[in-house]
Formats: structure tokens, sequence, C-alpha cells
């Protein structure tokens, strides 16, 4: 009898749903809600079922194209006309979001205390990004790097170190520098990684940019591909002029039974793993290596008794090249075979916190059609959040609900000394880390080195864009700086960097 209710209480995906909201006007397009209620109905469609009238839990991903809707729960539950008994919004628009959504409603099904879970997120950047600067909440983060702003902001953003594209660089290349990697070799990955995305995305009707693109064209600059931030282009990074929404409903096996929901149709949800870096990426042990995103990756295969050879498909977060580059090491996961079932962040869409729920959608379709296990991990923040979760079509032996999916204790006893902060440092000092920022013209703009002070603190340091020999060796493509002599020195406002 125990059995028969443990093989109830399964949770199982049983219809997803996305929405890609393309008006020739962007001004006309959908809200955020209104996205999130149509991927759900298109969820329900296709389960083939009648299940959001009786949901009992909803999760929302938090979404910002739309400040005025601080949490979509309740307008989407109105627009739904639903009253579920539990609600739960993210509490930020991380890329680990979905996935944790995904894991809490598992759990809370295989509880026995939800049995139709709803589980959806949006954003409508697009037309956002059609309205005022005003509306959209004021400073951009080019505007943050001019000198006017920065008195107004933190240390690092005073350096100009204010978007995830400004501060992931730095693992890009804290990471190429630990594999020993040339510029020529790292570029060459980033591209195969991405072009292999463009491939996904051009099959998949979901997807919102469907042109293949090759490796050479992904990272080499160009009228249409402009340099961002070093080494990275702007086909490599995140694409969030999007209006899209993704949903998936979870139920129990039970309740997909009695519902008459196709055996075909259910994927089967494993248990997952979390871990987290600080919030703050000025207090990080590395900048090649993520605890976290190790143990999350691992312990979620450890908890379903899954090996990495055992893994069919896989969606490896890919806001930048530097993630999936990560985290494919951690799982050895071929170069020539794709990292994502969706698409990637720049050709499937970039939806802020909601990539994920994308990625959850393609999985089920990817699994139905050629059954085998999946696995699901997320990454937000400054590569901050980590969660992982194992899916598949058939039940997972290992798998047991509740389980807590919290391993930060083990992330933490894993990591490294974290340097203190040495803001007014002045003398000698050896690079960590770098990267060089570029305008709309494609020119460099000011470079930044994370360096490390001979007594084993952090400090940033700034190179101007008139000192054109110090940016052009900081992107040289013989050798790297990392590990390069130098010396600090303090300025009005900035400390500045010039090599030894």
């Amino acid at each position: 009898m125990e059995d028969v209710m443990q093989d109830e209480r399964l949770p199982v995906i049983v219809g997803v749903g996305q929405v890609n909201d393309r008006p020739t006007d962007p001004l006309t397009g959908l809200d955020p809600v209104e996205l999130m209620a149509a991927a759900l109905r298109k969820c329900e469609t296709d389960a083939g079922a009648s299940l959001i009238a009786d949901a009992d839990f909803l999760g929302v991903v938090k979404q910002i194209a739309f400040p005025a809707i601080a949490d979509a729960c309740a307008p989407l539950a109105t627009t739904l006309g639903i009253a579920p008994a539990q609600v739960l919004q993210s509490e930020g628009p991380n890329g680990d979001s979905p996935v944790m959504l995904l894991n809490e409603a598992a759990n809370r099904i295989g509880a026995g205390e939800a049995k139709i879970a709803l589980i959806c997120g949006a954003e409508a950047l697009r037309t956002a990004a059609a309205r005022t600067a005003a509306a959209q909440g004021g400073v951009k983060p080019d505007q943050l790097r001019d000198a006017s702003h920065r008195r107004k902001l933190g240390y690092a953003q005073s350096y100009g170190l204010v978007a995830p594209v400004d501060v992931y660089p730095l693992y890009e290349n804290g990471l190429r520098a630990k594999l020993g990697q040339s510029l020529e070799e790292a570029q060459a990955e980033s591209g195969a990684i991405w072009s292999k995305f463009s491939e996904v995305a051009a099959a998949n009707e979901n997807a919102w940019i469907r042109k293949p693109v090759s490796a050479a064209d992904v990272v080499t600059p160009g009228e249409s591909n402009r340099p961002i931030a070093f080494p990275y282009t702007k086909l490599q990074v995140a694409n969030s002029a999007v209006n899209q929404g993704a949903g998936f409903i979870v139920t129990s096996v039970g309740e997909a039974r009695r519902r008459g929901i196709p055996a075909a149709k259910w994927i089967y949800v494993g248990n997952g793993a979390a871990a987290h870096e600080d919030d703050s990426w000025m207090r990080r042990d590395t900048y090649d290596h993520s605890a976290s995103m190790d143990v999350s990756i691992l312990k979620a295969l450890e908890l379903n008794a899954v090996s990495p050879s055992d893994l069919d498909a896989v969606e490896l977060y890919s806001c930048f090249p530097c993630i999936p580059k990560l985290a494919r090491r951690i799982i050895d996961w071929p170069l020539g075979k794709p990292a994502t079932v969706f698409g990637g962040l720049t050709f499937g869409g970039g939806p802020i916190g909601n990539y994920m729920s994308h990625a959850v959608a393609s999985m089920v379709d990817h699994l139905r059609a050629a059954p085998g296990t999946g696995l699901l991990f997320a990454n937000g923040g400054y590569a901050t959040h980590n969660h992982s979760i194992v899916v598949s079509s058939q039940p997972i032996a290992a798998a047991s609900f509740p389980k807590s999916y919290d391993f930060q204790a083990e992330a933490d006893a894993a990591r490294g000394a974290i340097p203190g902060l040495d803001k007014d440092y002045a003398g000698p000092a050896t690079i960590e880390t770098f990267t060089v920022f570029y305008g709309r013209d494609s020119q460099p703009r000011s470079g930044v080195v994370v360096a490390h002070t001979p007594a084993g603190k952090r400090v940033l340091a700034q190179v101007p864009g008139d000192d054109t020999d110090t940016l052009a060796r900081l992107t040289s493509a013989q050798g790297t700086p990392v590990g390069a002599a130098g010396t600090i020195t303090r300025g009005q406002d900035l400390s500045r960097w010039t090599f030894a």
C-alpha cells in the first residue's frame, strides 16, 4: 500500500506552453500577466485536460518589465479566475527561479500538500523598451559608466562594473587563464557552444531568433556584432529585448491518472539541489570556478543516482559563455553536443529570470520525442544563484519527496578563502582578472582590472580609454595579462592600473 501511495504522489510535468508576442508596434504587446496567462492556457491545452480551475499551487517568476506589477500572483489568479490555496512568487527575477519553483512544486506534491501546480513567468521588455526612459527605471547602464554619475555609485559600479554583462567577462578571462587557453582557443569554444545554440533555436518554433550562426560569426566583431565587454560580442550575451512567456503544469501521478492524461505526456521530476555564492560578486574566492555551481549540479545527480553518462539532454544556463563552459566541465559534456534544448539566452531569448521556464518546457518536448534523462542547470544574479534538477521520461527510482534542496553548507565548506577588499590601496599588484568596455562605436571606452595586493587583498583599478597601449595589452591575443605585475596609483576619483 505504501508503494502505491508513493507512486500516486510522484510529481510529473503534464503540460507545457510557450508564447512569443511580436506585434509590429511593441506598444501594443501583451503585458507580463497576459503573457503568463496565455502560456498557462497553452499548458492546459498541451495536457489535454482541465487543470487550471482546480490548481492548488501557483508559482510565479518575478518580472521586471512592468514595475507597477510588483507581485503578479494576485492579478494572474484573477485573470485565470482561480484562487489557489498556495501562491509563491520568487524573491527576485533570478535565472534559477523557475527551477526553484519546479523543485518546490515537486516537494509539495510529493508531500501530499498539493495536487496541481501551475508555474510560469514572463517578460515584456520589448514593449517596455518602447516606453520612456523614466518608465524603464531611469538611468541606463551605459550612462552609469559616465563620470557624472560615478559619485552616486558604489565601489564596483564606479569602475563601470554595473550590469551582468560587465561582470561575467571577469569570469571568462579568469577561466581562460586557469585553463591555459589562448584567446583564440577560448573564443573558439564560445563560438562552438553558441553556434550549436543557434542551431537548436532555429529548429525550435518557440525560440526568438531562428537563424543558424557559425562559430566564427559568433565571436567575430562586426557591424551587427559589436564588441560589448572583452571578450564578449553582442552575439555572446543574453537577448532580453523580448516579449516571452512560458509555463508548465505539475501534478501527482495519481492526479494525472484521474484526469485521463496519457502517461506518454508525463515527464517525471527528480530531486534538485541549490547553492549560492555571496550576493556581492566582489566577495568571491575566485573568478575561475564556483563551488556552489559544482555542488548544485553534482548533488542533483547524486540525489537521483544519475551519472553524467546517463544524461541524454541538458540545459546549461547560458547568459554568457563562461557559465556553460564551467558547467559542462563538471559533467564532462562534449563540446560537439548541444548544451541546450531551447536555444540559449541569445537565440532562444533572454527573458530575465524566466529563461528556464522555456528550458523546462522545451526539455519536456524533447524527452517526449526522444525518451531519456535530462539535467536542468540554472544560474542567476552575477554567477550567484545555482539550482539544478533532473527530469526523465521514466520514474526516477532514487528520487523521494519531499526532500530539502538546500546544500549551502556543502558549498560553503568547499569554497576557498575570500580575499578582503582594500579600496584605498596604492602600490604593486598582480592582475586577478579584467575586462574592457566598448562604446556603440566599437571603440574601447575604458578597462578595469581586478588585482591582488602583496597582502592578498582584492582591489580595483581603471584603465582610461585614452591609455591605448594598456588597453591593447589587456586585449592582446598573445598570452593573458592575468598574473601580470603592475602598479596601482590613487587618483582623485578612481585608482589607475599601469603594467610594470
